[in-house]
């Protein structure tokens, strides 16, 4: 089998045809898929040692928040190596970073894979991979006719590129030109509207000088935004200055925020600079601002409408060049007409306002962001793979998700955990009763609160407690049989007995 030269064609117009380039990519591996009649393709970015999924098909949708790093996957490793075609061998030993995400695959123990890397130039930019659930599925097809769609894919993905760093450049007149292969540290991840609007926002005002005002609920991510809005600017060359209003005594906060001079005040044994200082030609992030003090949020007007500040203690006046970014979780309308802040300071800070929509508007994102805290989890706790089951995806889709994006990162650290607790090897699936704590019909039960509750907790106690049930729920299961429950935990017997002597069930089971 070849390919005619009319599905060549047909894929080349595909690719440009004027839409968006996510379009352009997901028709892409979605026509690769038919024509080579695989049974998952992906279509990567390469950035900075990792890979981006831009495009999938065939894969659940998490995989396009998860981010691939070279040392974590050695056969992504091999494919950014490799100047050609990669076949790997169908009984490969090299763990396939799409075990366990195919619907409906337990496992890619034996099947085949193709790694196409994409350059342009010399420089890689990404990667096309093809999977196969029959060995020799790939064979029918030559080194030749892969390179040729390596060829379409690497040319439309190196002018999506470019396209991208035109208009970058366009935006920051006298920022220095960047090379592919070079990454913005925040990554900001969701392809729902909302999200897509707020990054078109960020990269408007980014190219300014404006100061920012970043309003969200708590654990929306609002930190992040005003990093993104930092690495944008012409200013990343320079730091980015943090500071949480929130947790300023109010006999610090003015020195904290402007420095002070020795002998200014009891304590003071030497000169110091504030954080408006540290930031000068940089940027300035103002967390929870709302907390600031009407005195002090005079005092910081003055800096922002003349750029000179005063050391506490000391009488001369200091020029600063600073761009202030705010962030909020209170409605400071709301504020100003309740006289908490001042109305001339709000309106100097929120010049172009931002808006961080909250985790329950933001639709599949939630999916996507699980899955990138999914990886996080496998990489740190050195594990093989991490998957979620599709009971699991539909149940924090339909989640509220109060805490937002950190109360999606912090459930599913821990229900790593106590999945890894429960089941032997390091392959842990994520089912629904991992979190516990969403299930708001069914209120959690006393004895297994020190789990459930949303309140900070000993992981281990935690854990232990978690242990219990499960072993608790084996044996009821199995009529108390000691070897039929550990063969259920996936457990040897003799290590269950140990576990649950020192959790103190052997006496009471």
């Amino acid at each position: 089998m070849s390919f005619s030269v009319e599905v060549l064609a047909g894929i080349a117009i595909e690719l440009q045809r004027g839409v968006g380039h996510q379009d352009r990519f997901q028709r892409l591996i979605s026509t690769l898929r038919q024509v080579l009649e695989c049974d998952a393709s992906a279509l990567l970015r390469y950035e900075a040692r990792q890979f981006i999924p831009l495009a999938i098909d065939g894969l659940a949708r998490d995989v396009l928040g998860r981010r691939f790093t070279l040392e974590g996957h050695p056969r992504l490793e091999a494919i950014a190596r490799a100047g050609d075609v990669v076949r790997f061998p169908a009984d490969s030993d090299l763990p396939d970073p799409y075990d366990g995400l195919i619907p409906g695959q337990e496992s890619l123990k034996v099947h085949a894979c193709i790694g196409l890397p994409l350059f342009a130039g010399q420089s890689l930019i990404g990667a096309l991979t093809l999977d196969g659930m029959e060995p020799d599925q790939f064979d029918v097809f030559s080194n030749e006719e892969l390179r040729l769609i390596a060829a379409l894919a690497a040319g439309a993905l190196s002018n999506a590129l470019l396209i991208e760093k035109l208009e970058s450049q366009n935006m920051l007149p006298g920022a220095p030109a960047t090379d592919f292969g070079q990454v913005k540290e925040t990554q900001m991840i969701g392809l729902s509207p909302g999200m897509q609007q707020l990054k078109k926002e960020i990269e408007i005002v980014a190219a300014s000088d404006l100061n920012v005002l970043i309003s969200g609920e708590t654990g929306t991510g609002k930190e992040l935004v005003a990093k993104a809005i930092h690495e944008g600017s012409p200013r990343a060359v320079n730091p980015l200055v943090y500071l949480n209003c929130a947790a300023l005594p109010e006999s610090v906060a003015e020195s904290e925020l402007f420095g002070h001079v020795k002998g200014a005040f009891t304590g003071a044994i030497s000169n110091r600079s504030g954080k408006f200082e540290m930031a000068d030609n940089g940027t300035l992030f103002l967390d929870e601002i709302g907390e600031l003090s009407l005195a002090l949020q005079a005092k910081l007007l003055r800096v922002l409408q003349y750029g000179d500040l005063q050391r506490v203690g000391d009488d001369r006046s200091l020029r600063v060049d600073v761009r202030v970014l705010a962030a909020t979780n209170r409605d400071l309308r709301e504020e100003v007409l309740a006289g908490r802040f001042r109305a001339d300071l709000f309106h100097r800070l929120s010049v172009f306002p931002l808006s961080v929509p909250p985790l329950r508007e933001r639709g599949e994102d939630v999916v996507l962001l699980a899955g990138y805290f999914c990886e996080q989890c496998r990489l740190r706790l050195g594990l093989a793979r991490v998957v979620l089951s599709p009971g699991a995806r539909s149940h924090l889709l339909s989640y509220g998700w109060p805490g937002n994006v950190r109360e999606l990162e912090h459930s599913i650290h821990r229900a790593v955990v106590l999945a890894r607790a429960t089941r032997a090897g390091d392959e842990v699936v994520l089912e629904t009763r991992h979190f516990a704590l969403h299930d708001e019909p069914h209120p959690p039960q006393p004895e297994a609160a020190a789990v459930t509750q949303p309140v900070c907790q000993n992981l281990r106690e935690a854990t232990e407690t978690f242990q219990r049930e499960a072993i608790r729920r084996a044996l009821e299961q199995n009529n108390h049989n000691w070897a039929a429950s550990a063969r259920a935990l996936t457990m040897d017997v003799a290590n269950l007995h140990r576990l649950a002597k020192r959790l103190g069930l052997k006496e009471t089971a």
